[in-house]
């Protein structure tokens, strides 16, 4: 009898302490372990042990005899009286004004005319998202290409309608270099505007316009009352978001200008770089990332916060956040307003002219459709003259090129520049890497998201609230913060100059998004439905496996997409972490093939143009399953 009691002893013994975990860890947390397992350890691994290790490195510096010292605040304080640090926050912070300010400006534009637009709508919303969704090394060579003194298209045009009377060189002049860079970045950024500002303007109830139109409100009056503080909120976050990528800008200026002429568009994460990856001084180059966190972390904070609301079911009414952000937007909207005055005026001359009227209302709105159309073609001009000049140098001969003749057509058309690419480059190696490296961290991020999504979306456990703010804040993480550090644990692993530097790293900028995604996604479908299979004797695994997750297949496709596309456009990592020629991606490879001042322009347009297609590609095919999921998701700022 006493042998029979011990087993029994010791199972009723068990029974309390697995109620006390229960109690301490959460209902579900033994599956929500499982499941958030890998998300975990690419966090602690990938994301919280870099920047640990990085905040210990800023405060280091090497000997002369290679050892290391710690100095505390000693590189902060070098830098604060360091001339050419100061020159580069102020390039740092005209470049993000500037662009800020002209991204909204046409990203308003843009998307007012897109939503007023009936026939062809979802086709010019197309056109105007391509800059969005092209590798950056693409954006800035065709723009050099474009820029250039001498072989460039832009000189051309600009002296033929006479705005100046001889070639400017724009990437070379430290008068206009800031302003040249600044263009690009601002063409680059318009679609995220618009796609905001867009699903903005559909929220905006219908019944607000009729009723300021009753009260004799005009086109002018119904934009600036009622169009403008509907926007308010989009418009904060949306510049807010854009800010903070904007600020830790590197590809861009760095293939465009290098930080020169004369240190003019030398932002600070060229100079992190150039000090901790150049100069192999790791302490004052990450000091120098780190600089600026007190701003980054305030941005970080304000928007992962106000991004949360529909997780917390809080409007964030009466809270710090809700105060900023809607000073931003009365902000912005203030300033929309008065650089909106130009077109404002515009029309209200036109309509002041027009004859009144029923007979003449159909003239008149025939008018002014004319001259939406006119701003619209304008506006499609600046977005996809890139595009055009990078196919017609891509089918140009060197020759011609080289003689500068028939500048906007090619005379004779060629695939010269497709033949040295694939011959004389090795273009198909560094496809291949790409493919690999994309293909390979696309599963792994989908894979990660599918598992953690569901677990912060479903299972009940401590900690789950947290993690939930850690993920995001972790998306808003700019990787010019992380290189530095991620450059020094890869190189303990013994992985730097392997496509295994990329695959790890990829992924910690694009699960925390796509879990986010897929945590909304989760939550738009019923609970009861996983309740009745767990009923007919599935567990929980068997219910997500069978019920839930097929049903995420929009989500799940609009998550390969965005995984897909950037990786399959990064830069600054792979030009970072990979030297080799033979394991180079697209962009780095792309960009190797530049020798000082040697731009060999017809075989870069050629390349660039054979890296644009596979996205492109990707992102027509899947642009409607992206859209369903987007739109199902949690992803509304």
């Amino acid at each position: 009898m006493a042998e029979r009691a011990a087993p029994l002893a010791t199972r009723y013994a068990v029974r309390p302490q697995r109620h006390l975990l229960r109690r301490l860890l959460g209902r579900d947390w033994q599956i929500a372990f499982a499941f958030v397992a890998p998300i975990l350890i690419l966090m602690v691994v990938f994301i919280a042990w870099p920047f640990i290790k990085a905040v210990y490195t800023s405060m280091t510096v090497r000997t002369l005899a290679r050892e290391t010292k710690f100095v505390w605040f000693d590189n902060y304080l070098r830098l604060y009286s360091d001339p050419y640090y100061r020159q580069a926050v102020r390039a740092t912070v005209v470049f993000t004004a500037g662009s800020i300010g002209f991204k909204v400006l046409f990203g308003l534009i843009a998307a007012l005319l897109l939503h007023q637009q009936r026939r062809w709508r979802n086709l010019l919303t197309g056109l105007v998202l391509l800059p969005w969704i092209i590798p950056s090394v693409v954006q800035a060579l065709a723009w050099r290409s474009i820029y250039d003194p001498l072989f460039g298209g832009l000189n051309p045009i600009l002296l033929g309608l006479g705005l100046i009377k001889e070639p400017l060189s724009w990437l070379a002049d430290p008068k206009l270099a800031m302003a040249a860079v600044i263009s690009v970045n601002v063409w680059a950024g318009i679609p995220f505007f618009t796609v905001n500002i867009l699903a903005g303007l559909s929220s905006i109830d219908k019944e607000l316009y009729e009723a300021a139109e009753i009260d004799g409100a005009n086109a002018w009056n119904r934009f600036v009352h009622v169009t403008l503080p509907g926007l308010r909120y989009v418009l904060a976050v949306a510049t807010l978001l854009s800010t903070v990528w904007t600020f830790n800008n590197f590809e861009t200026i760095f293939l465009l200008t290098g930080g020169g002429p004369g240190n003019v568009t030398k932002v600070y994460s060229i100079m992190a770089y150039e000090k901790a990856i150049r100069s192999l001084q790791f302490g004052p180059g990450t000091a120098v990332a780190f600089s600026l966190l007190p701003i980054l972390v305030f941005f970080i904070l304000l928007l992962s916060r106000y991004m949360r609301r529909d997780v917390e079911r809080d409007d964030l009414s009466g809270t710090w956040q809700d105060v900023v952000i809607d000073g931003v937007g009365r902000l912005v909207s203030l300033i929309a307003t008065v650089v909106a005055v130009p077109l404002g005026l515009v029309f209200g001359v036109v309509s002041r002219i027009l004859p009144k009227g029923r007979a003449s209302q159909r003239r008149n709105q025939m008018i002014n459709g004319l001259l939406r159309g006119l701003l619209m073609v304008v506006l499609l001009t600046f977005i996809l003259f890139p595009f055009y000049w990078i196919l017609i140098t891509a089918f140009k001969g060197n020759l011609q090129i080289g003689q500068r003749e028939d500048i906007f057509w090619p005379n004779p058309w060629t695939t010269e520049q497709f033949y040295r690419l694939f011959y004389e480059e090795p273009f198909l190696v560094w496809f291949k890497n790409s493919t690999i490296v994309s293909v390979t961290t696309t599963v792994l991020a989908v894979v990660i998201a599918c598992l953690s999504g569901y677990a912060l979306a479903r299972l009940r456990f401590r900690g789950a609230q947290t993690m939930t703010t850690v993920l995001l804040i972790t998306y808003l993480l700019p990787g010019a913060l992380m290189f530095i550090p991620l450059y020094g644990i890869l190189a303990d692993l013994g992985v730097i100059n392997t496509r295994w530097a990329l695959i790890l790293t990829y992924p910690t900028g694009m699960v925390p998004f796509s879990t986010w995604l897929l945590m909304g996604y989760y939550r738009s479908i019923p609970e009861e439905l996983e309740h009745a299979a767990m009923v007919d004797g599935a567990n929980r695994l068997q219910a997500f496996l069978r019920v839930t997750l097929p049903l995420t297949a929009p989500a799940l496709l609009a998550v390969t997409l965005f995984a897909f596309t950037n990786a399959w456009k990064e830069f600054l990592f792979a030009f970072v972490f990979i030297t080799s020629e033979k394991l180079m991606t697209l962009p780095v490879g792309l960009a190797q093939t530049i020798f000082g001042d040697i731009y060999p322009w017809g075989m870069l347009m050629a390349a660039s143009l054979l890296i644009s297609i596979p996205v492109v590609i990707f992102y027509m095919w899947g642009q409607r399953f992206m859209i369903a999921g987007l739109t199902a998701g949690s992803v509304k700022g």
